[in-house]
């Protein structure tokens, strides 16, 4: 029933003209559907609101604050449901908050209504690596990031920033392509990312 509310809630904070490009497009729902899990959902969300996702995520971490907010979504015990998305959502500021809310209505509504779309995740996973080695390249402190030890005193402020340029790196490819690793990265987190892998 929570996943019902929450779904029934991201589609009407959904803004008008979003929905009225859709209009006269047909309505099709499979019910089973409103008791998928996130991935099976995220399975079939296109790749365009996938990328609208990431790129609402990178425009968001520029700034610190919202940055170390948003950084939480790659741990890989990170919830990454659409509820846990929206516990997210909260905590950021109003402007950000709808932006991101907006990003998540597009692809449950754009999910609910597409059949599973193809994935690569070996694939997705080499151009997370190739985004990896760019950042590494340009960032002193890259890979020192995302190694460091869980209980130094900075270690969640050095994963964050390697976290920011690893997207920075992300957002430089086609859109495609960044769909396929925001699928994978939504799916498993950064458990580990080694530019040398």
């Amino acid at each position: 029933m929570r996943w019902r509310n929450w779904m029934m809630a991201a589609a009407l904070a959904l803004p008008i003209n979003a929905l009225a490009q859709d209009a006269t497009a047909p309505w099709t729902l499979d019910p089973s559907l409103l008791a998928a899990s996130g991935n099976e959902l995220l399975q079939r969300v296109p790749d365009p609101q996938v990328d609208a996702l990431l790129l609402t995520v990178h425009d968001a971490m520029r700034e610190d604050a919202q940055a170390q907010v948003l950084c939480g979504l790659f741990d890989p015990q990170a919830d990454r449901s659409l509820e846990g998305m929206n516990a997210i959502a909260a905590q950021l500021p109003p402007a950000s908050r709808d932006r991101f809310a907006a990003a998540i209505g597009d692809a449950l509504v754009a999910a609910l209504q597409s059949p599973p779309q193809p994935y690569d995740g070996a694939r997705a996973m080499q151009s997370i690596k190739a985004a990896g080695v760019t950042a590494a390249l340009l960032h002193d402190g890259f890979t020192a990031g995302f190694n460091a030890p869980a209980d130094a005193p900075d270690s969640q402020w050095q994963r964050c920033r390697s976290v920011r340029w690893l997207l920075d790196a992300m957002q430089a490819r086609p859109a495609a392509e960044r769909a396929a690793m925001t699928r994978l990265l939504l799916q498993q987190g950064l458990s580990k990312l080694a530019p040398d892998a």
